[in-house]
């Protein structure tokens, strides 16, 4: 059934209906720099979430998400919008909110049928992704000017400000900027940009599901960003840093003692990562796959010692991951603590590495993993 004939089934056949994509991201490399000034590389992909809509006569929002099916239909009401007790209407009440605090005209509701084939929780930006759909359709309802970077810092704003996690602005700019086959690499104090072609040659890009969920505003995410915030203000102290873009190796050599054990590594890993980032983008653009996987494999194990973020869950898929032929490299991938990894695999070895890791897994952790297949695609848009 097409996802039209779904918004018919829910709201009723409508002649004025229109279909959004809005993409999920990965992130090639850059992981927990983003709210650090630092440089990250993500793509919009395949998956993503859908919506439709029909542009209603009176005030009221009434939304269906095929992901919470249980849910039924939310009503929302444009002259009363406030905090649901469910957790995603919260993330269109968000992205309304703002827009209209911004002095945006939204002056009528809409059937709004959303259906999302990210997992939730995985790492792939399925808030993020929900937010830019929301977004899209009411620039495209209402005819609204609003810039791109306004619609990415509208949507950092919502999952800060609303929603409660304290995340930088990566997730939302790689997908409203992405391009088939090309990654964003991004300078996260700057917002200076560059799409990059990613020719993987033949190889695909294989996402690994813990399928152990987490809950960002509850997890260790945030202390992440105190903790950062925190050594921060150390190195301003001491080094007299206006952002910690500006931090060098050498330079945190010598303040391992004032930052005590657990900042120093986290520091590291800041710096480290930033600069793998820009490694990354150089091997790509000079078509050196070993050279990327390798920073890949180097990425995860900084994630996991030095900021550690990563679970028995992602370890035991990325190092499983490294023990199999054709592959160039894997990692952890997103906020950490559950969710997804990456790996980047010979096509003709995807068969077996996904026979291969799923039975360790399982072996190891007692339930299964979900793989799946992801290629890099274009940022959201109208469907025909």
């Amino acid at each position: 059934m097409s996802i039209v004939n779904e918004f018919n089934e829910v709201f009723g056949t409508r002649e004025n209906s229109v279909s959004f994509l809005s993409p999920g991201r990965i992130n090639l490399i850059g992981e927990h720099t983003d709210y650090n000034d630092g440089y990250v590389f993500p793509s919009a992909i395949s998956s993503g979430t859908y919506g439709v809509v029909s542009l209603r006569e009176d005030s009221l929002i009434r939304v269906y998400s095929a992901n919470f099916s249980e849910d039924g239909i939310i009503e929302l009401d444009l002259n009363d919008l406030k905090r649901h007790d469910l957790q995603w209407p919260n993330y269109i009440i968000g992205m309304v909110t703002f827009l209209k605090e911004e002095g945006y005209q939204i002056d009528k509701g809409w059937d709004f049928y959303i259906k999302g084939t990210i997992p939730n929780g995985a790492g792939l930006s399925s808030s993020a992704s929900l937010e830019i759909l929301v977004a899209t359709v009411v620039k495209e309802l209402f005819g609204l000017d609003v810039s791109d970077l306004e619609l990415i810092r509208l949507g950092k704003k919502v999952e800060n400000e609303f929603i409660g996690v304290n995340s930088g602005i990566m997730d939302q700019f790689g997908i409203v900027k992405g391009r088939k086959n090309k990654a964003v690499l991004l300078n996260c104090q700057t917002l200076e940009f560059e799409h990059v072609t990613v020719d993987l040659k033949e190889h695909q890009i294989v996402i690994m599901n813990t399928n152990k969920k987490r809950q960002l505003s509850d997890s260790d995410y945030n202390s992440r960003q105190k903790e950062s915030a925190e050594a921060f203000e150390i190195l301003k102290r001491e080094r007299g840093i206006s952002s910690m873009s500006e931090v060098t190796l050498e330079m945190l050599l010598t303040l391992e003692d004032t930052l005590g054990e657990v900042l120093f590594k986290r520091v590291r890993h800041i710096v480290t990562e930033s600069a793998r980032t820009l490694l990354s983008y150089q091997a790509l653009n000079k078509g050196d796959l070993d050279g990327f996987g390798e920073l890949l494999n180097q990425s995860h194990r900084s994630l996991r010692d030095d900021y550690e973020v990563s679970c028995l869950e992602l370890d035991t898929l990325v190092e499983t991951a490294w023990e199999q032929p054709g592959v160039l490299g894997a990692r952890m991938m997103g906020a950490g603590f559950g969710g997804c990894s990456m790996a980047i695999v010979s096509e003709k070895e995807v068969p077996a590495f996904i026979e291969a890791v799923g039975a360790k897994y399982k072996e190891v952790i007692g339930y299964e993993a979900d793989f799946y297949i992801e290629t890099i695609g274009d940022g959201p848009r109208v469907l025909d």
